[in-house]
């Protein structure tokens, strides 16, 4: 399996604290922690440690952020010959806040991976053409994404879209009729479809509202209430794994880690959702974003259990 993860690199500031701050307050935390993220950077992790064949497309600045990056991606075995320092740019950043509840509030400033273009695809392509997935997000420029999607669709790839962050006027239809699946949260989803589901009966039709707009599979995450998954010739519901959450911030991506993963390793869509299911909630009992993804062993023995 090959799996190409075109999106953001950041370095994350993670403060954890009872509770998250109100507007103009200012709050005593408990702890923080600094370490690498960034929704593309976390996805690629989570696919190495799975065991994936994995190439990292993006970018970085030429600062100390961008050097500490570096770093613990070659210490996570992550290959970093598709990763761009860009002269002009500084190295983006996530400051984190979590709370008791495992409940998170983020603030991306994009640095260079704003920066990401058609120059970047170019230098990559013959990553693009020989991937059987690409993994996109939205912490980098969409147009960029379109043009590596488009390579990797012609190839025969397919193309999954974590449409997020979600932008406040949605997508077009003609970004998702390039894509083929997509998987938003709750709130991406009532940003896209005009409705924020928070049941099985919900999320169908939001998704059915998505694939009515031209993408092929449809994947509502629900965070702790579950997920639910939508084709043209199949519809399910993926229970919530029963774990003791302590941070959130990594959910998201672990979960499209391990749908590229178990799609890549030729599972079926429903299986390939549990088994994605399996790598978020997991992800949600370690702190950090990339170093909370779990490996192969510990998504095995929660699906055995």
């Amino acid at each position: 399996m090959s799996i190409a993860v075109f999106g953001s690199i950041n370095i994350d500031l993670t403060t954890y604290a009872k509770r998250l701050p109100a507007p103009g307050e200012t709050l005593h935390g408990d702890t923080y922690g600094l370490g690498l993220g960034g929704k593309g950077c976390n996805q690629a992790v989570a696919c190495v440690k799975l065991g994936a064949q994995t190439a990292m497309i993006g970018r970085i600045g030429p600062d100390m952020f961008g050097e500490t990056a570096l770093k613990a991606l070659n210490e996570l075995n992550v290959p970093t010959d598709h990763i761009y320092s860009d002269p002009d740019n500084k190295t983006g950043i996530a400051v984190i806040g979590v709370d008791e509840k495992a409940e998170n509030c983020i603030t991306v400033i994009g640095g260079a991976n704003m920066a990401i273009d058609e120059s970047d695809v170019v230098r990559s392509q013959a990553v693009f053409k020989a991937s059987d997935i690409l993994l996109l997000q939205l912490e980098i420029p969409m147009q960029a994404g379109l043009k590596a999607a488009a390579l990797v669709r012609e190839a025969g790839g397919r193309v999954i879209f974590d449409p997020a962050p979600a932008p406040a006027e949605g997508l077009a239809d003609a970004v998702l009729s390039q894509i083929d699946i997509i998987t938003p949260n709750e709130t991406e989803t009532g940003l896209l479809t005009g409705l924020r589901p928070s049941n099985r009966a919900e999320a169908a039709e939001a998704a059915t509202r998505l694939r009515a707009r031209g993408v092929p599979v449809a994947i509502i995450k629900l965070g702790a209430h579950g997920v639910y998954f939508q084709s043209a010739t199949e519809e399910g519901f993926v229970e919530p794994f029963k774990v003791e959450a302590i941070d959130t911030v990594a959910a998201g991506d672990c979960f499209n880690g391990g749908l590229a993963y178990a799609l890549a390793d030729g599972q079926s869509l429903s299986d390939a959702v549990r088994f994605a299911a399996a790598c978020g909630a997991l992800s949600t009992t370690k702190r950090g974003a990339s170093s909370a993804a779990p490996t192969l062993a510990e998504v095995t023995a929660m699906l055995n259990a």
